[in-house]
């Protein structure tokens, strides 16, 4: 919060599910309260002219224009807001980019609440430091609560590595796999690796469908969804 007040949060996205699930998210963050959406650069600028605001929670692929394009003409017309983008993007040229621009952050899709809240907290929490630091460890220590979050907890007993091979075979298997498929491609059983292909669905990053054709059940194909960008 700031002064008493909470972190207004203007949401930029033009698919209205996902504003609509970014709104719900922002404002069950306490110290955050979502002030308006816009589905467009063109809309949130109109936000902006009438509506106090301290974030942008910005898609950076709008209709109508790139969300860093639309975060420079904001600083070139005297807006300072901070923006924390939205992107499925993964350009580290992109990410350079932004940090010029006041980007302060970027969040992946498709991420979790628990995803947003730990960089919306970790947020509140640079934008409350106040006073003057005492050296170079203090300020290091205040840059290091914004750029260095910590990673989104998973669910019990699966780890990140074996997530991100996981998801590295999915994504290279144009048909899709099964568990067995996946658990042979990365070493680890079939029971496992369904545990993961799973998480993976439940996260809209994977889909599933039976296979049938063969004696018995169908078993279940599993098959990476491309994220709109």
């Amino acid at each position: 919060m700031t002064d008493g007040r909470p972190i207004r949060v203007l949401v930029v996205e033009d698919d209205p599910v996902a504003a609509d699930a970014h709104e719900l998210y922002v404002g069950r963050v306490p110290g955050f309260v979502a002030v308006a959406k816009a589905r467009t650069g063109a809309a949130a600028r109109r936000v902006l002219e009438h509506t106090e605001v301290d974030l942008l929670l910005l898609d950076l692929h709008l209709p109508d224009v790139h969300g860093l394009q639309f975060a420079r003409s904001l600083r070139a017309s005297g807006h300072h807001a901070d923006v924390i983008a939205v992107t499925s993007a993964r350009d580290l040229a992109m990410v350079r980019e932004g940090v010029s621009l006041g980007v302060v952050q970027y969040v992946l899709k498709p991420f979790t609440f628990a995803t947003l809240r730990d960089r919306l907290v970790r947020y509140a929490e640079f934008r409350g430091a106040a006073g003057e630091a005492s050296g170079q460890d203090e300020v290091d220590r205040a840059l290091a609560v914004l750029r260095a979050p910590a990673p989104a907890a998973l669910p019990k007993g699966l780890s990140g590595p074996t997530l991100e091979r996981v998801t590295g075979a999915l994504r290279e298997a144009a048909g899709g796999l099964t568990a067995a498929g996946v658990g042979e491609a990365v070493g680890i059983s079939r029971i496992t690796a369904r545990r993961y292909l799973e998480h993976l669905v439940d996260t809209g990053r994977a889909a599933r469908s039976p296979l049938y054709g063969q004696v018995g059940r169908p078993e279940l194909v599993y098959r990476w969804v491309p994220q709109r960008r």
